[in-house]
């Protein structure tokens, strides 16, 4: 009998939920045992955050059971939920900036003494847990809003264990952590494990679902299709299940030599603050990648050619004539797009419509009405053309899923139709099938003609995606990679490894 599994610290049966008459849940089970990282994964839309929200007590289901710690729950409330045991550390955090981390993990239960605030058990207390979770040297005095993302995420994890968790959700923990800190969060869920603590994870990133779950369970619109052993599974048959197609379909087939137009970008010691030396190339219908650790110049590539953060010394070039790129308007008069990682902070409006996001750079560019009546028809084309899916482009674009905000975006810089096409981590944050939506219309714009620079932290997209590949180290280009390249390569160039590798 001690070969048995665990019993479930929670079991899902036959949940579902509907919304105004849509059946968004459907018939769900899943159980998550103590100790256990369990995946949930699946396209946007796929039910995902429904169920989240389910086991949370945001939304109580129409059908099914709920069970944590061997009885059957109702939870009406969030609060119900984590008096029961269950913490949320959702992707956007929820923590009080002015106040320390010791005041956001005690916020609303603070312990008292003689009716006053007992501060000195309050900091004592977050410095144990803290130390139980391998960051006792985080003072829990600091102020929240001068630690960076992963400490903060840390303080999220740790209010959770005050509230005695045993079961925590992590909706897509690290969409805002940089690469080192990736690694950080690893290591905390780890110890989470060897504490007992059952984690429910919620990721778009395959690497990190394989990484850290002994199960996965995939979901498809609003039913979980299967759960896998994470051991017994590969990255193929686990996209299989989410998309219905094979990893391989994953990338369109590159450019050929012959495909490749003249050269449309040139840039000659181009640096500033951030940024030296740099020497580039880019040609018509080539997708020139860029790679690199985090902070090691590849955002900042991309906005000194757009002009956000511009050059202060060398020379630019677009289509053989020489062009000063010292601002975003210089930029888009040269015929330059920029899609930028920061989708919800520079690339949209969240309480703007879809056409009026979709709308915005035609109108910065032409803000009279002469044309407004045609521009606004070509806008509609190109949001078809991308296969936009939304109620309606009266919608507000908040209430899309992430890829839909980011073929709106595209439609937005297509209707100038630029010659170069800058984007920074294109797909952060999108499910896989949207992923691959926008690759194909990346190089569909290259074998149109347009120059395409794509910044991006997965190793396998900017391999995938990449004609030729340039790795930024401390604000310098590293070295240049051709087609055939590993993650190895990358890695090698972007680390200092090696010195240079040959284009």
């Amino acid at each position: 009998m001690s070969g048995l599994p665990p019993s479930p610290l929670l079991a899902l049966r036959g949940i579902g939920k509907s919304f105004l008459g849509v059946r968004v849940l459907d018939g769900v089970d899943l159980q998550v045992r103590p100790g256990e990282v369990h995946a949930v994964v699946g396209e946007n839309g796929a039910g995902k955050s429904t169920l989240m929200k389910v086991v949370s007590g945001v939304h109580q289901p129409d059908e099914g059971t709920v069970e944590f710690a061997g009885a059957p729950r109702t939870f009406r409330t969030p609060r119900e939920a984590q008096q029961a045991g269950i913490g949320t550390v959702h992707q956007e955090l929820t923590l009080l900036p002015e106040r320390t981390v010791a005041e956001n993990v005690w916020l609303g239960r603070e312990p008292l003494r003689r009716g006053l605030v007992d501060r000195k058990a309050m900091l004592s207390h977050t410095a144990r847990l803290l130390a139980s979770v391998g960051e006792g040297s985080l003072p829990p005095g600091t102020r929240v809003g001068r630690l960076g993302v992963a400490q903060q995420q840390v303080v999220e994890i740790v209010k959770a264990l005050a509230l005695d968790a045993r079961l925590l959700i992590m909706d897509e923990p690290t969409a805002a952590l940089a690469d080192h800190e990736v690694d950080q969060l690893y290591a905390l869920v780890r110890r989470l494990q060897e504490h007992g603590i059952g984690v429910l994870y919620v990721s778009h990133r395959l690497k990190e679902v394989f990484d850290l779950s002994s199960r996965i369970t995939v979901l498809k619109d609003g039913r979980a299709v299967t759960t896998l052993d994470t051991a017994d599974t590969g990255a193929d048959q686990l996209v299989r299940h989410m998309v219905g197609r094979e990893l391989s379909t994953y990338y369109p087939d590159p450019a050929t030599p012959q495909e490749l137009g003249p050269v449309r970008l040139t840039v000659r010691g181009g640096g500033n603050r951030k940024l030296h030396g740099i020497d580039l190339r880019l040609r018509a219908g080539e997708v020139l990648g860029v790679g690199g650790l985090q902070g090691s110049g590849r955002s900042a590539l991309a906005r000194a050619l757009f002009g956000a953060a511009p050059f202060s010394t060398g020379h630019v070039t677009v289509d053989g004539a020489p062009v000063r790129l010292r601002s975003p308007r210089a930029a888009i008069r040269a015929g330059i797009a920029y899609v930028s990682e920061d989708r919800k902070g520079e690339g949209i409006v969240a309480e703007q419509s879809v056409l009026d996001n979709a709308l915005l750079a035609v109108r910065a560019v032409h803000p009279g009405g002469s044309g407004r009546q045609a521009r606004t028809a070509r806008v509609r084309e190109l949001l078809a053309a991308v296969d936009l899916r939304a109620a309606g482009e009266d919608q507000e674009i908040r209430y899309l899923s992430g890829g839909n905000q980011q073929k709106a975006v595209l439609a937005r810089w297509l209707a100038l139709a630029p010659r170069i096409l800058l984007f920074d981590e294109p797909t952060r944050g999108i499910d896989v099938g949207a992923k691959s939506a926008i690759h194909d219309l990346v190089r569909r714009l290259a074998r149109d003609g347009a120059a395409v620079l794509m910044v991006s932290s997965e190793l396998p997209e900017l391999l995938g995606m990449s004609d030729r590949i340039v790795v930024m180290r401390d604000g310098r280009i590293a070295g240049e990679l051709v087609a055939g390249a590993t993650e190895e390569d990358v890695i090698a160039l972007a680390v200092g490894t090696v010195g240079e590798a040959a284009g």
